[in-house]
């Protein structure tokens, strides 16, 4: 008896990749809303403040750039690699047993063969479960990890700006700016110094915000 093996081909494991962290579509329509009011300002209204001292921070470049971001990354690879591990086991079993049955369904016994087509889909479903299982707990653990760094982010942008006596940081949606008021070096470079010497992304208590004269 011939053995058709179309209807029980395993299901194809895709290798773990963690793409970079991006800021929610939300975030960015605030900050394309405030960018855009901050142009429809009128001279008169910079006139009025004209020791008004204004930053721009680029944040997907501080998403991309930070360590804590690297770091958070690499935790999350870590974390699942041992289950990536499992099912692509799991995967190379599967691929061995489809072979033996196409080699070898036609002559096995009736009894023989139905059992091991009936192993090899139950191994398929299982596979199925389990990556259906590990997409959705990766989703959510990278939901986390995106949640507590951009807090993380945001709390080290506001120390900065405290300590370097900014009234006002513009952060995402900014269609152009003067490299002049970008502050994306220095923060990131903040960034880089609390990493080394803590390993932390929470960032330092602010220092009192200096006086203006």
């Amino acid at each position: 008896m011939a053995f058709d093996m179309a209807r029980l081909s395993p299901l194809r494991l895709s290798p773990l990749r963690l793409s970079p962290l991006r800021l929610s579509p939300l975030r960015l329509r605030l900050g394309a809303l405030l960018a855009t009011a901050l142009a429809l300002f009128a001279p008169s209204a910079f006139a009025q403040q004209a020791a008004l001292k204004i930053g721009v921070v680029n944040v997907p470049r501080l998403l991309e750039e930070a360590p804590q971001a690297k770091a958070a990354m690499q935790a999350m690879q870590d974390e699942f690699a041992p289950r990536q591990r499992e099912m692509a086991a799991a995967q190379k079993d599967l691929k061995a047993k489809e072979e033996k049955l196409q080699r070898d369904g036609a002559v096995m016994a009736e009894n023989e063969r139905r059992n091991a087509e009936k192993d090899l889909r139950d191994g398929q479903r299982e596979l199925a479960r389990k990556q259906s299982e590990y997409v959705e707990d990766l989703n959510v653990r990278r939901n986390e990890e995106l949640g507590k760094l951009q807090r993380s982010l945001l709390q080290e942008v506001q120390t900065f700006a405290r300590a370097s006596g900014y009234d006002l940081v513009v952060g995402d949606g900014v269609l152009f700016v003067n490299e002049a008021l970008d502050i994306t070096p220095q923060v990131l470079s903040a960034l880089q110094a609390r990493f080394k010497t803590s390993g932390s992304v929470k960032p330092a208590a602010p220092p009192a915000k200096p006086s203006k004269q």
